[in-house]
């Protein structure tokens, strides 16, 4: 990548903070625009507060004006857009604030890049980041969706990333839109809010409270630690094509039974006594629940070379040492947005 200015949106959050990481590490200029909202956290990028090659802002993607005056102060060479509500739970008590931030705010991310890009001699390349959701249940256990397997959205949440790649590759289509995406599997690692599954199991098997699982565990997830998925996003902001989607996976399932297990032994092991006494507590199912999430990634990995580096092992304990090292992160959360937050309202 030929300029090194970036701009993350929504780099407050788990994947965009650990790209922030990433992209300082390797001598790129982070702008990080952010809204601040329940999941954003200045604690997550703390290290960088004083660092030359970091700047915050605080915008939303939707204050187009704001948002040009942005890119003309920096003109940015890629933007990756990280800048959306995530969480399948809320979107099923809340579905409107997923349309909002999940649709309109691409929709006005697009036309501000477009009034910029039309008015530019240097284009702005968005790199967009969506999720292995949009697939929906992949329930034969021989199959993986591959980026030609039709969408089968089964949620308010991934129905929602479903129309923003749509109307992504329909701006690339239109209008030569310079945009690639991502579709990713379940990340996990540093600085991942607590309402999500592993970070809530670790959070509270510290704090000496149950495991809440959906169902009877059943629900098979593929994990990828998400440096690896930060390693990819950096490789198509410069490789990607226009108009092209990217699988990011792992290729490695586990059950949540399975999962939390695995991580109750990992705990016991560095830091409990292993006759430790843990709860599972299984919990009403989430209506729409897919069972099985699997990608198919060889297209990465024969286009670029890329590969995941991480086991999902190795990743645990990583994650599991940064949240007690990091006990302050929990802290610094409101606990009017996390308590509040296990499971369903309904």
């Amino acid at each position: 990548m030929k300029s090194k200015k970036i701009v993350v949106t929504g780099g407050l959050g788990f994947i965009g903070s650990n790209l922030i990481k990433l992209l300082i590490e390797k001598n790129y200029s982070v702008i990080n625009i952010d809204s601040i909202s329940y999941s954003s956290n200045f604690y997550n990028l703390k290290e960088f507060i004083q660092n030359k090659k970091y700047k915050f802002i605080k915008c939303n993607i939707n204050d187009k004006k704001k948002l040009i005056n942005i890119f003309k102060k920096f003109k940015p060479l890629a933007i990756f857009n990280l800048a959306a509500e995530t969480h399948v739970d809320r979107s099923i008590d809340s579905p409107g604030e997923f349309i909002k931030n999940n649709i309109i705010s691409v929709f006005n991310l697009l036309e501000t890049i477009r009034k910029y890009n039309n008015e530019s001699k240097k284009k702005i390349n968005l790199v967009h980041v969506s999720t292995d959701e949009v697939y929906g249940d992949i329930v034969n256990t021989k199959k993986r969706s591959n980026e030609n397997y039709p969408y089968k959205p089964s949620s308010p949440y991934s129905a929602t990333k479903a129309s923003a790649d749509h109307l992504i590759k329909s701006y690339v289509r239109t209008y030569n839109f310079p945009a690639t995406i991502s579709n990713c599997s379940n990340n996990y690692g540093p600085r991942q809010f607590p309402e999500k599954f592993i970070p809530k199991l670790i959070f509270n098997i510290l704090n000496n409270k149950p495991l809440p699982i959906y169902g009877k565990g059943k629900n098979s997830r593929e994990w990828i630690y998400v440096e690896d998925h930060c390693r990819a996003l950096e490789l198509l902001a410069s490789k990607g094509k226009y108009g092209e989607s990217y699988n990011i996976g792992s290729g490695k399932n586990l059950k949540n039974i399975d999962l939390t297990k695995k991580i109750i032994t990992l705990m016991k092991k560095k830091f409990f006594n292993p006759s430790k006494k843990i709860k599972i507590q299984f919990v009403k199912d989430r209506p729409g629940h897919d069972i099985r999430y699997a990608l198919d990634s060889k297209k990465i990995y024969k286009l670029f070379k890329w590969k995941t580096k991480t086991s999902i092992n190795e990743g645990l304990s990583k994650t599991i040492d940064w949240y007690v090292n990091n006990q302050a992160y929990f802290k610094s959360i409101s606990k009017k947005h996390y308590n509040s937050r296990i499971g369903l309202k309904i």
